[in-house]
Order: structure tokens, then C-alpha cells, then sequence
């Protein structure tokens, strides 16, 4: 690595802007040329010792991306997703976008969290121009899942300077909130299949029969929520 290259990385790791470096190593590559100068090292210094004595005073290195923002991503059903978004919405999360397990990847900024709101639309036929209708109230479109879209818009058009946190809480120990209908629907879904595999075995005459339609009904659906589950449950482990 030659000398000014040296330098102008060691000057932009002090936070200097990439124009004023430029200038700065054009500058000196000019003052050696008409020295006559042939070793930078010789004429200015170490390139490390030389880079501090260039920074201008006040001057920050810049921060690593991302490095006033946290991130979590959570999921629920859709007796309760709406108001769980608002709430954790309050508390500064704001969803940039729903993953392809169904989840709502979300981020907070650290320093000034500002509270948001969602809602939710049913979008069975296409979205029809929703996007357009919403925007006038502020509300853009963070995420869909199958037949729903979620519109978010913050807080601040209408609290000002009260929509931001002061003290906002920690991110949630959970991740998965699913409600008490939504596990009174899976299990009424089970008594189905269970009841229309003994309806095929009494049409039969063969309880054999019923009962493996049952099972392979059940396996079947079970199968690729299995793996759903299994999947999340390694990502959580492995993002702790």
C-alpha cells in the first residue's frame, strides 16, 4: 500500500469527508513533487501520526452502520397482530417489512425512538389502488402476507414532539404471540379431520381406512408446520 493511500484511509477512519480528503492527498502529492521530495514517509511522518495531525478539529469517526438501531422480529396471529403492532408501535418498533415466514422484521433506533401506528387491510382481490387511498392519511405500506397488507404511518404528524420515547422498554423476551382463538381454531380444525376420518371409515365398513385418512390428513398438514417451527426455533437459537 503506498503512502497516501495509507493516509487518505486513516484520514476517512477520522471522519473526514471523502472530498476534503482528496484534496488533501492532491495537496501534498503537489507540495513533494515541488520539494523534490522522493519518500513521503521522510517529509511528513508516519502516515498513522500524520493522519491525526490533519484531522480538523471536532472532527468524529464515522460509526459502524446500523450502530443506533436494534432489530427484532416477531410474529402473531390475526386475532391479535393489529393491536400487538400498535402496542410494540408505541413503544418505537417500527416493521419494515414482513419475512417469508410470516414475520414482522422491525427496527428501533436506539437514541430517539419515535412511536408508530399500523393497520391492517384485507387485500383478497388485489391491492385496487389501496396504496393511493391510504397515502393522503400518511400510511405506507410495510408488509403483506397472503391475503393482508400492513400500512404504518408515525406518530409525530399528530403528537409532534410527544410522539418520541424518552424511556422506551427493552426489546421482548417472546417472539411468538399467538392467542387463545387461534389455538381454539387449530384444535377444532383436529376435531374435523379426526371426525371425517370416521365418517370414510363408517362409509366403508373399515375403521382402518377412516383412520388412515385421518392420519394422512393430519401429517400432511402437519408436516409443513413442523417445519416452520423448526426452522424459527433454530434461527432464534442461533440470533442468541
Amino acid at each position: 500500500m503506498s503512502y497516501f493511500t495509507d493516509l487518505a484511509e486513516r484520514l476517512r477512519e477520522h471522519g473526514v469527508p471523502a472530498d476534503r480528503v482528496a484534496a488533501t492527498v492532491a495537496d501534498l502529492r503537489a507540495h513533494l513533487e515541488e520539494s523534490g521530495g522522493a519518500d513521503p514517509e521522510a517529509e511528513f511522518g508516519p502516515a498513522r501520526e500524520f493522519a491525526r495531525e490533519l484531522v480538523p478539529a471536532g472532527a468524529q469517526p464515522p460509526e459502524a452502520p446500523g450502530a443506533h438501531v436494534e432489530t427484532w422480529r416477531w410474529t402473531a396471529d390475526t386475532y391479535v397482530d393489529e393491536e400487538l403492532l400498535n402496542r410494540f408501535g408505541g413503544e418505537g418498533w417500527e416493521v419494515e417489512r414482513v419475512d417469508a415466514l410470516g414475520r414482522f422484521v422491525s427496527h428501533r433506533d436506539r437514541e430517539r425512538p419515535q412511536r408508530w401506528e399500523y393497520r391492517r387491510e384485507l387485500v383478497t382481490r388485489g391491492r385496487e389502488g389501496l396504496d393511493e387511498r391510504l397515502a393522503p392519511d400518511g400510511w405506507e405500506a410495510c408488509g403483506n402476507w397472503i391475503v393482508y397488507a400492513w400500512f404504518k404511518r408515525p406518530m409525530a404528524a399528530s403528537l409532534g414532539p410527544g410522539a418520541e420515547i424518552a424511556a422506551p422498554p427493552g426489546v421482548p423476551d417472546k417472539w411468538r404471540f399467538f392467542s387463545r382463538r387461534f389455538y381454539a381454531l387449530v384444535a377444532v380444525a383436529a376435531v374435523v379431520v379426526v371426525l371425517a376420518g370416521v365418517a370414510v371409515a363408517v362409509d366403508d365398513g373399515d375403521a382402518d381406512s377412516g383412520f388412515g385418512f385421518a392420519g394422512g390428513i393430519v401429517a400432511g398438514a402437519l408436516v409443513p408446520f413442523a417445519g416452520l417451527w423448526v426452522l424459527q426455533v433454530w434461527r432464534s437459537r442461533r440470533r442468541s
